[in-house]
């Protein structure tokens, strides 16, 4: 009975595999530190086979560098002996819901997410820390071999999640950032669809690395354009007064994504509903109703939706218009006369000819689609409805009024507990407008707020099954050392933040304000059964089987006596079944159901897509009955057999039974 690995995977390994596929001829086999026999590639035959095609040494070449990278690279493909442990009393719906939060290190949940969502992210996005001198940072120390790191990675760190601020004083102050961004975006990009989008936001501080590194992970050919959004009118700065921040997008692959990104223009309620009324106000006098629009636009200023469509000033039977031009494209296009309605006379002719040829604008006259002016002096133009434009490229600047989000978040927590929240609003267009649609799924690994996770449910709203979900990611960043940074009116808030956890029995810890916000937004949901709100905790933790690792001579007769029990004392059965779903690469979020047979707990997932046995007493009757279930899989806890006669009996009856069930054990 094979035994699952239990630890994420190892990707160095996996691309030496990809690799091989390609030129299988420079695959050699060498010894690694310990001695065993390992798969390598031979650089040398590599080297060959891409011919003319290498760079090396000081040649030159066009790159992002920085110090650091070779170690930020080996941060990203060490496998971890590490686990998610689902929390169910702090979830919502754990058993029904489809959308997932984990509590930890982003780098580690990404790996441990590396098998089972392979492919199936259709667009993560990211808010990392801006990188001003002050917001916390990853330190990932990782100079060490992949054995050791994998050993290690089993301990419980002496350093937590390593979170220290990233100080303009710090030698490395733009080094350790673009260090803790490559591992995690190198892993994000596995996990995109073919199809999948990556959206980020950032300011100026390392915009410009931000695009170099998207592009190096991605491919030059990823970084697809970005928003300005303007989110502040502040006049406080020397040189030149920042008053905006960026949303970068990449997307993995071009020739899947086309870049068909769509968006219904905003304000047009009101514009509708402003027209209704000069209508009824002055009937079909035209030039009457123009006048009233044009004053109307006036009103809005350039950071109003509305006034994006300001041109949009007349109206017809039809609907609002706005006279367009009818030139042709080249000189002397087409040339003919066209007579004016009421004058009769011969209209001005376009500079450059008329578009259409002369049958067509005669049918488009007779038709009501033309615009001509009060006599012949003026150029006719063609009507271009509003009713038939709604839909726009999704545009590069944004006015976005910042403090619509945070008061909106601060009446849901009853208090101002989170500095600069993102907009979900704005995230749920950016979700729609790039395709987010059906059963994708959306991951934001620097959760903080949990905005992008409710921007998920607001796509949601009003929708059909299947729906889109979430997985979200943030570390239980402790907001007692946020405090010590913290200035002005962050102090406050931050302030406001843990006397409000600590309210709830809650720790100060930015985790506990994103589960806190998603509790809140459930409930504001409840009435709405079309739209997936729970979310179920999973929370980084060691692995679940004992740590036999030690040096010779330490080794005593009690550490071995404790070694006989291969899984933890305080893990319980739901514990095991999740470490084993990310060994199988299994989909976290699928429905568990636990039952008894012959006295023993069974957990069935995904109605015997997978059945676990952990009992410490597996009977032959047991193990016939989940056999007789013909499940894909199965696995039992190795500890669980009697002896190895009761392992292979155990095999040999899923043999006979359901020869299909891939069996394993822990």
């Amino acid at each position: 009975m094979d035994k699952l690995k239990m630890h994420s995977p190892d990707l160095t390994a996996r691309n030496i595999d990809q690799i091989a596929k390609l030129f299988p001829q420079v695959i050699t086999e060498s010894r690694d530190a310990e001695g065993k026999v390992t798969l390598a590639v031979d650089f040398d035959l590599l080297r060959l086979e891409l011919s003319d095609h290498v760079v090396e040494g000081p040649q030159e070449r066009y790159q992002l560098d920085w110090p650091g990278k070779r170690a930020a690279a080996f941060a990203a493909n060490a496998p971890i002996a590490k686990t998610l442990r689902p929390a169910r009393e702090e979830s919502a719906n754990f058993d029904t819901t489809r959308n997932l939060f984990i509590e930890g290190d982003n780098l580690e949940a990404l790996k441990l997410l590396q098998e089972s969502y392979l492919g199936k992210v259709k667009l993560i996005y990211i808010d990392p820390p801006y990188n001003t001198g002050n917001d916390f940072v990853y330190e990932d120390d990782f100079a060490e071999s992949s054995a050791d790191y994998l050993a290690r990675s089993g301990q419980k760190s002496e350093t937590g999640d390593r979170l220290v601020a990233n100080t303009e004083a710090n030698g490395r102050f733009h080094s350790d950032w673009l260090s803790m961004m490559y591992p995690r975006l190198k892993l994000a990009k596995n996990l995109l669809t073919d199809d999948g989008v990556l959206v980020v936001s950032i300011d100026e501080n390392e915009h410009a690395s931000l695009v170099r590194l998207g592009e190096e992970v991605l491919g030059d050919a990823s970084y697809v354009g970005e928003i300005v959004l303007k989110n502040s009118s502040k006049n406080d700065q020397a040189y030149v007064s920042i008053q905006h921040e960026y949303i970068v997008f990449f997307v993995k692959n071009r020739q899947v994504n086309t870049g068909h990104w769509v968006e219904k223009k905003e304000g047009l309620e009101k514009i509708y509903a402003a027209f209704d009324g000069f209508r009824k106000k002055h009937g079909d006098d035209w030039a009457a109703i123009n006048a009233e629009a044009r004053a109307w636009f006036k009103q809005f200023p350039a950071s109003d939706p509305v006034s994006g469509s300001k041109h949009y000033t007349w109206m017809d039977e039809r609907g609002v218009y706005f006279p367009d031009n009818i030139a042709g494209p080249n000189d002397g296009q087409y040339v003919y006369d066209v007579t004016h309605p009421v004058t009769g006379k011969t209209v001005k002719m376009p500079s450059t000819g008329w578009r259409y040829p002369e049958a067509t604008i005669r049918e488009r006259i007779a038709d009501g689609r033309v615009h001509f002016g009060a006599d012949e002096t003026t150029v006719p133009n063609n009507k271009t409805y509003l009713a038939s434009t709604e839909y726009q490229s999704l545009t590069s600047i944004r006015y976005v009024d910042g403090r619509a989000a945070s008061k909106r978040l601060a009446t849901l927590f009853g208090t101002k507990v989170f500095t600069n929240p993102k907009d979900e609003y704005l995230l749920r267009d950016i979700y729609r407008a790039v395709g987010v649609t059906g059963n994708d799924i959306v991951l934001d690994m620097f959760a903080g707020s949990g905005s992008a996770m409710q921007a998920v449910l607001e796509l949601n709203r009003g929708g059909e099954a299947p729906a889109c979900r979430f997985i979200g990611i943030q570390v239980a960043e402790d907001l007692n050392e946020s405090l010590k940074t913290a200035k002005g009116a962050a102090k406050q808030i931050t302030t406001n933040a843990i006397q409000f956890l600590l309210r709830l029995g809650y720790p100060a810890t930015v985790a506990e304000i994103t589960k806190q916000r998603m509790r809140l937004v459930h409930e504001q949901y409840a009435g709405d059964l079309l739209v997936d709100s729970g979310f179920r905790v999973l929370k980084i933790d060691t692995s679940n089987l004992t740590d036999t690792l030690a040096e010779p001579d330490r080794l005593v007769q009690d550490t071995l006596a404790g070694a006989v029990e291969s899984v933890k004392p305080d893990r319980s059965s739901h514990d095991l079944l999740f470490q084993v779903l990310l060994d199988w690469a299994l989909d976290l979020s699928e429905p568990v159901v636990a039952e008894e047979i012959e006295g023993r707990e069974v957990l069935s997932v995904a109605d015997d897509s997978l059945i676990a046995c952990f009992a410490d007493d597996v009977s032959d009757g047991a193990v016939r009955i989940i056999a007789d279930r013909h499940p894909l899989r199965a696995v039992f806890l190795d500890s669980g057999f009697a002896s190895d006669a009761a392992r292979i009996n155990a095999e040999q009856i899923f043999r006979e039974v359901s020869p299909e069930t891939e069996v394993r054990a822990i």
